[in-house]
């Protein structure tokens, strides 16, 4: 629960550059304040997904009312999911949209993602983030499409048409190179087009603890040799990811786009939640703290951060040490290029069952209520 009127990691956070973004959206918490609080105690966004909500919808009676309205109109689960989605996330953002407004849409916003069938399809991930941008109609949501390669002219062109856009599934330096580049080119396609730049919105999703998890396997599956290594890789990869981040936002091309309002794609450490418990369990947060990025948490990772998380500056770090562990992973044995492109197929797929399992959450919950 938030601490309203306390001092608290997420304002030391944004003294630090960086925002707190919630990975966690449920109705009852747009309804009971709770979001409210959390607002004025510091937090600066939220983000959502299929798995958020079929646990919104599975262990509360939240959207119980919602669901029997729409059954007795003869709804499809599709559909239904749709449209809980759609007015959480546009409640959520009328909860940001003072924020918003007092940060002249620098922060206060809301993520809301493409179907995950569509990972792999560049014109349906086009048109399905138009479809939610529209649907939403609210100027500081965000609509995730993932950083696949199908993914990179969708983000461009979504940009160049004046969504915001949230860039989710992101593993290697290399992608997130593509999608920097895609918001660059896009900002200067407007700027050629007279059209205003100040109000366009990105952040890049880079994953983080996720990394360490399959390299950390693969260190195991080699033998205790390179026992040393374990736990370094996502911290190093991020930090790599940064130094990039750094690179392109500065310098006269930069410089051109911020005479005209512009504003920096900034990084979001995403899946900072420890998967390990040989970790602390804020490892991820403490070792990415850093100006113009963002740390999204699921409520869990957040409390152990207020309760026991240490607060100061970790980045830009050290990118030679970082590119020396990423040396010594692969004279380990470790292909790191085969790690990033394992876990992007492993995101997707993870996606897309998140999906069908909510839709399955969805449907059994129904003929329950409709039964009752």
């Amino acid at each position: 629960m938030a601490n309203t009127g306390t001092t608290n990691h997420m304002t030391a956070l944004l003294a630090q550059g960086q925002s707190v973004w919630l990975d966690y959206l449920r109705r009852g918490m747009l309804r009971d304040g709770d979001l409210a609080a959390r607002i004025q105690d510091g937090l600066r966004g939220m983000t959502s997904n299929p798995s958020i909500f079929e646990k919104a919808i599975d262990e509360s009676t939240d959207y119980d009312a919602a669901l029997r309205d729409r059954t007795l109109e003869g709804k499809t689960d599709v559909e239904v999911f749709e449209e809980l989605a759609v007015e959480d996330v546009r409640e959520a953002c009328d909860e940001f949209r003072s924020l918003y407004d007092a940060t002249d849409g620098a922060d206060g916003f809301v993520s809301i993602e493409v179907n995950p069938r569509l990972a792999r399809e560049t014109e349906a991930s086009l048109a399905e983030a138009h479809r939610l941008w529209r649907e939403v109609g609210r100027p500081n949501v965000m609509v995730k499409i993932p950083g696949t390669h199908e993914g990179w002219s969708a983000i461009e062109r979504a940009l160049g048409e004046g969504l915001n856009i949230n860039i989710t599934l992101l593993f290697s330096v290399g992608h997130y190179r593509e999608v920097a580049e895609a918001y660059l080119r896009a900002l200067e396609a407007r700027v050629r087009l007279g059209q205003p730049v100040h109000r366009i919105a990105s952040v890049a999703s880079f994953f983080v603890s996720r990394v360490d998890t399959e390299v950390d396997k693969r260190l195991h599956a080699g033998g205790d040799t390179n026992a040393s290594l374990r736990g370094q890789a996502a911290v190093a990869n991020a930090t790599l990811a940064y130094a990039l981040f750094r690179e392109l936002f500065s310098g006269p091309r930069w410089n051109a786009l911020a005479a005209r309002g512009a504003r920096v794609q900034r990084p979001l450490w995403a899946s900072t939640s420890t998967k390990d418990k040989a970790y602390s369990d804020v490892k991820y947060v403490e070792a990415l703290i850093g100006a113009d990025t963002i740390t999204t948490v699921p409520p869990d990772t957040l409390a152990h951060f207020e309760d026991h998380g240490v607060v100061t500056r970790t980045l830009p770090g050290d990118p030679g040490q970082a590119a020396h562990v990423m040396q010594a992973l692969a004279k380990s044995g470790i292909d790191f290029a085969d790690v990033t492109q394992t876990l992007e197929t492993e995101g997707i797929e993870k996606f897309a069952k998140s999906y069908e399992t909510l839709l399955a959450t969805l449907k059994r919950k129904r003929q329950a209520l409709a039964a009752a």
